[in-house]
């Protein structure tokens, strides 16, 4: 069985070798009679990479411990649910998803109707990149990241999935970070083959629907993985600037470029190159995400270390760079992107918007790298802090929430277009602003967040208000919806972080504490036991004023195979004052120490996620529907 995924997956490789080769061939030649047989070409390797994933699949469900990549990350005791999610849990399989994805993603696109109205040359060039882009993964999977290395003497039983990834955030997770990152495929391959072919229509037009649903993918992975830290890593936080959580998040900053970019293009033809380099980089951060992760070149608590995968990812990133230059140097015509651009309008604010972006993104990637680079210089280096990271990228996600206030009330080429909307948007600001620096609220930066999260929804309420009936167009739920949810989150990070307090106590049963308004007793504690593994857990009940709001009950685990102790996290939850409690130990009956969080507004980071990754779907072109308001 296993031969016949090896083989699958090596044929799938020769397959799109010859394939991409004869692309090219034709593509020089500037004929397309060999059309027909690309796509049968991309049609057999998915259908040979979906048989692997099969395989692979099976052979998880079935506890297959022959099979080296199933011993290594199941075991008899662990629940279905999560032994399909070992699919993706470590690098051979995660990779071999991505390969999935991708393929998912060419017979998408292969059998949608834009791709039918493409020129037939175009549709070469796009096979050209796009298959050599699958020819990579492959090469990868029959030879360094192999899912289906065989053991000569299986073990009785497997070593388990690791502790931090038996949660939902963790089935979730990966699998829509790949599909973001295999959805951007389709307009990077397509926005060079446009270039290169001299396509006539507009690959952004094309390219509309895979840039707006990868991106809420790619949204939906990150956030969905902060949520995850929250709940699980017992630090009471959802985002340390962690090399892993940098890596996802550093392509998602050209992502949201691309998507505004996309819109000054559509309205007045201008970005046309930015375009297509941001829809290329797009691609190639997603590769830069996977180096990092998989590289060893950075410390993680979740990167998966040298797995001889590096070098090759080094390598398809720079080639990848060089081919992108390669294509805009032959294929760009006509005036520079911005030429004439007025800085006070719309496209001024897009333009503004990608240069906040661009900073952001290095600032996380010099930070992420810092230990490498800083080798150069130094025996021992040391990364950059939680202070670097919040010092700069704090101000800057401010300046983009009001930025996003301040925009829609501006013209396209320039003017003001409704001068009293404006200023009651900047009014909210320096209002709210004012008020918490007469209060004394420290730090400032924080009630600038709040007020730029204010501005916002004024700006999206007053934009609802001008037009009868505009709330409840698509364009408008999934572009202005859009801002708002991101405007929630900011309200969310911006109270739940400065203010959050943390209290730590020893604690045996019957004793008490204060903390925060809060009354907190340890009543008892309890113990059992399941298959997969050993629970204690201590209870504590928690008053405000006389009152009882409920127990808390933090967990202390011990899994099957791990001799370490895992923290489970219990909260009340609130949309206000959230509790937050875990333990580290328990010494006979004695809690050592239990610690408890206030976290303040936390809830509204996660439903301002929620709506970010859901609502961008409106914005959805459907065939034959007239062009979106937004691009008015």
């Amino acid at each position: 069985m296993y031969l016949l995924a090896n083989g699958a997956l090596s044929i799938a490789l020769l397959l799109v070798i010859l394939a991409a080769g004869f692309a090219c061939l034709e593509a020089w030649n500037g004929r397309d009679r060999g059309l027909p047989w690309l796509e049968r070409a991309n049609l057999g390797t998915a259908s040979l990479v979906i048989l692997a994933s099969a395989v692979l699949l099976r052979a998880l469900v079935l506890r297959d411990f022959s099979l080296a990549y199933v011993a290594q990350y199941t075991d008899t005791t662990l629940p279905l649910f999560y032994t399909v999610t070992a699919f993706w849990a470590g690098q051979a399989g995660s990779l071999l998803f991505w390969a999935l994805s991708m393929a998912a993603a060419g017979l998408l696109f292969m059998f949608s109707r834009s791709y039918q109205d493409l020129a037939p040359r175009t549709r070469t060039h796009f096979w050209l990149f796009f298959l050599a882009l699958q020819a990579f993964f492959l090469l990868l999977l029959t030879g360094p990241s192999n899912p289906f290395v065989s053991l000569d003497s299986p073990p009785p039983d497997g070593q388990g999935l690791n502790p931090l990834l038996r949660s939902v955030g963790m089935i979730l997770h990966p699998p829509l970070l790949f599909a973001g990152y295999a959805g951007f495929a389709i307009p990077a391959c397509l926005a060079l083959a446009s270039t290169m072919a001299e396509e006539r229509r507009r690959w952004v037009d094309i390219a509309h629907n895979w840039n707006i649903a990868s991106w809420a993918l790619l949204t939906a992975g990150i956030l969905l993985g902060g949520w995850w830290a929250y709940m699980e890593l017992g630090w009471g936080g959802y985002w340390a600037w962690d090399p892993v959580e940098n890596a996802s998040l550093i392509p998602w900053f050209s992502a949201t470029a691309l998507l505004h970019t996309m819109l000054v293009e559509r309205r007045l033809g201008d970005l046309r190159r930015t375009n297509v380099f941001l829809a290329c980089l797009n691609l190639l951060l997603c590769i830069f995400a996977t180096y990092l992760v998989r590289s060893g070149v950075v410390e993680s608590l979740h990167a998966f270390g040298e797995g001889g995968v590096g070098r090759p990812l080094l390598l398809a990133m720079i080639s990848g760079m060089a081919i992108s230059l390669g294509a805009l140097a032959v294929g760009s015509q006509g005036r520079k992107d911005g030429e004439d651009a007025h800085p006070a309008s719309r496209r001024g604010a897009v333009v503004l918007l990608v240069w906040l972006l661009s900073a952001l993104g290095a600032v996380v990637l010099l930070g992420t790298i810092w230990p490498v680079i800083s080798q150069l210089w130094e025996a021992n280096p040391v990364g950059v802090n939680q202070g670097f990271y919040n010092t700069i990228c704090l101000p800057l996600f401010t300046a983009m929430a009001m930025l996003l206030a301040v925009a829609p009330w501006l013209g396209w080429t320039g003017g003001v277009r409704q001068p009293g909307a404006l200023l009651a948007v900047a009014g909210t600001w320096c209002a709210i602003l004012a008020v918490g620096w007469w209060s004394g609220v420290d730090p400032l930066l924080s009630v600038a967040g709040v007020a730029s999260a204010a501005a916002v929804t004024v700006s999206c309420v007053l934009l609802a208000l001008q037009r009868k009936g505009i709330a409840r167009s698509r364009w408008f739920l999934g572009s202005h919806g859009s801002h708002l949810a991101f405007a929630v989150i900011v309200l969310g990070v911006a109270v739940s972080g400065p203010f959050q307090k943390s209290h730590e106590t020893p604690l045996s049963p019957g004793e008490r504490f204060s903390f925060g308004g809060y009354d907190f007793v340890y009543v008892e504690k309890r113990q059992r036991e399941t298959p997969e593994m050993a629970i204690d857990e201590a209870v504590i009940s928690v008053t405000r004023d006389g009152k009882p709001l409920g127990q808390l009950t933090p967990q202390s685990r011990i899994y099957r195979n791990y001799n370490h102790p895992s923290s489970e996290v219990s909260i009340l939850f609130s949309l206000g004052e959230e509790l937050y409690a875990t333990i580290h130990d328990l010494e006979s009956d004695r809690v050592t120490p239990l610690k408890v969080n206030i976290n303040p507004m936390v809830n509204w980071v996660w439903i301002g996620s929620l709506a970010i990754c859901l609502l961008p779907f409106f914005a959805l072109r459907r065939r034959g529907a007239a062009q979106e308001g937004s691009d008015e």
